[in-house]
């Protein structure tokens, strides 16, 4: 579930103790985190549904903090992997209601219990960011695609499973919504990627267009590097257009969200087709022009058939 310029995680507390025994304190302990940070598809938005708000805000701080661990480049991987596993400690004895005081957890546990949320989808991110500790290259499509599966996915089954819809057309739609969101960022952080040691373009498809590491440390996006990113962009529009239908499966003021969550992660596409697919170079990035681009857009949305 990786992130782009999000400060890391430096051990310390960075928002006012919260009573354990408060739980509007731990949900606001949760909304606090999310506002902390920005992303390109915004994390419980005034889009949301006011009675959804809370929980999914719940579930992004546990996903936060947790990435945060992971990304934290200025501590060893042995203690990333320390910290990811007490997290996941901390997961376990909210499960089976073991009185656990950190806030994010308190404001978890009840989360899940009143939205009935499986553990599985907390179990896979946790993974995904173990792996995002010990693995900086990925040799095929099909490894890549298992961690978005992991990394991404999860988090879209954990909104709809909040929103009450149970259906698995709806489930499988979300899931190639989030995996092209995934994707779209590391297309999006080529750049930054590469620099802290990380290389997301699959080994098979930039070998095949005659792309290499070489050219990359000497800062050359080569016509071979475009070729392969070119190959990334199609497949990524390819999921963007399968989860385009979850869009219909959800009502009220969250369809608005999940469209503008969709337009979002489309225009990004869109702008690093539009320079050349050059990302090394340059990061595209959503502007305010965008954003009064994606509101009409949102409004008069129409699902393709």
């Amino acid at each position: 579930m990786r992130a782009q310029a999000f400060p890391n995680w430096n051990g310390e507390r960075i928002l006012p103790p919260v009573a354990p025994t408060s739980l509007d304190g731990a949900y606001a302990h949760c909304a606090a985190i999310a506002a902390r940070h920005y992303e390109n598809f915004p994390v419980a938005s005034r889009l949301l549904p006011p009675a959804m708000r809370p929980h999914i805000t719940a579930i992004y701080a546990f996903a936060r903090t947790a990435d945060d661990f992971a990304d934290d480049e200025g501590r060893p991987a042995d203690e990333r992997l320390r910290l990811l596993k007490e997290w996941r400690e901390k997961l376990h004895r909210t499960v089976r209601g073991q009185g656990e005081t950190d806030p994010v957890f308190v404001a978890l546990g009840v989360t899940m219990k009143q939205r009935d949320l499986p553990v599985q989808p907390f179990e896979d991110l946790l993974s995904a960011f173990e792996q995002d500790v010990t693995v900086q290259r990925y040799e095929t499509w099909d490894q890549l695609l298992d961690y978005c599966r992991r990394s991404a996915n999860p988090v879209g089954r954990l909104v709809l499973r909040v929103a009450n819809v149970r259906d698995a057309g709806a489930e499988q739609a979300s899931d190639a919504l989030c995996t092209a969101l995934q994707l779209t960022n590391f297309w999006q952080d080529f750049a930054a990627d590469w620099h802290a040691g990380r290389l997301y373009v699959p080994r098979e498809e930039f070998t095949a267009a005659g792309a290499s590491e070489r050219d990359l440390d000497a800062a050359r996006m080569t016509p071979e590097w475009k070729t392969a990113m070119r190959a990334c962009v199609t497949r990524t529009r390819a999921r963007f257009d399968a989860g385009r239908p979850v869009t219909d499966a959800v009502r009220g003021r969250l369809r608005f969200e999940l469209r503008a969550t969709w337009l979002g992660g489309s225009r990004v596409l869109q702008k690093i087709q539009e320079g050349d697919y050059d990302t090394l170079h340059s990061r595209p990035k959503l502007t305010a022009a965008d954003a009064l681009r994606i509101l009409p857009a949102t409004l008069l949305w129409k699902n393709r058939t």
